[in-house]
């Protein structure tokens, strides 16, 4: 049996991190149904793919990370280690015998023995960067992972819009849209927005920003 493993939402300030796994004993079917990298289908698309993938997979698992999690296990913790013990954690739960991640650290090799580390049946590891482009099975990990991740901001965007009958945007911090949203809710609440990851440089900006700005108004 073989494994993938993906990740969605690893750079944006707003909503989770995904990771999600996916196993099967080839990658044919996946392969005649048109996986490939997520970030290539357009959205109904992927979501249609990622529906026949649930069906075609012996198995499946999807880890969903909030932000306020986030925040918590980055005081001890980078980002590349917080994604080794997902990563992780989805491996342990599909017990493959190959499995092939898309590598999050600039030494790939070196993400694929950090998992291991972490697993009690150590399968054949392939650790590659763009393994979502060159491995279906990553690719259809990559599409899970991205799909649950937009159900999840579009709530958030249903949660959070009308207050300030403003557009979310993506999420990621270059969005101007994104950004946008940011500053308006800070002028308006004082205080960053529920689903925000805070540890983030363009969030703690945001706050350097607003404690400056109580300063320059103390009489």
């Amino acid at each position: 049996m073989i494994c993938g493993v993906d990740e969605a939402g690893r750079g944006p300030c707003f909503g989770p991190l995904v990771v999600a796994g996916v196993l099967v004993e080839n990658d044919s079917k996946l392969v005649h149904i048109g996986v490939c990298d997520s970030k290539k289908l357009p959205p109904k698309r992927r979501e249609q793919i990622a529906s026949m993938i649930k069906t075609i997979a012996s198995k499946y698992e999807i880890i969903v990370m909030p932000a306020t999690d986030i925040d918590d296990l980055r005081k001890s913790m980078t980002l590349n280690e917080l994604e080794v013990f997902m990563y992780s954690k989805i491996i342990e739960k599909l017990r493959p015998d190959i499995c092939y991640v898309d590598a999050v650290d600039v030494k790939e090799e070196r993400f694929g023995r950090d998992i291991l580390l972490h697993l009690s049946k150590k399968p054949l590891m392939v650790s590659k960067h763009k393994a979502d482009v060159n491995y279906p099975i990553v690719g259809a990990a990559s599409i899970l992972a991205k799909v649950t991740r937009d159900e999840h901001v579009r709530k958030i965007a249903q949660e959070l819009e009308p207050k300030l009958n403003l557009p979310l945007g993506s999420g990621y911090p270059a969005d101007p849209v994104t950004k946008q949203f940011l500053r308006t809710w800070m002028e308006q609440f004082k205080f960053l927005p529920p689903h925000v990851r805070a540890s983030w440089e363009t969030c703690q900006q945001l706050l350097r920003n607003q404690k400056t700005k109580r300063l320059d108004d103390f009489p």
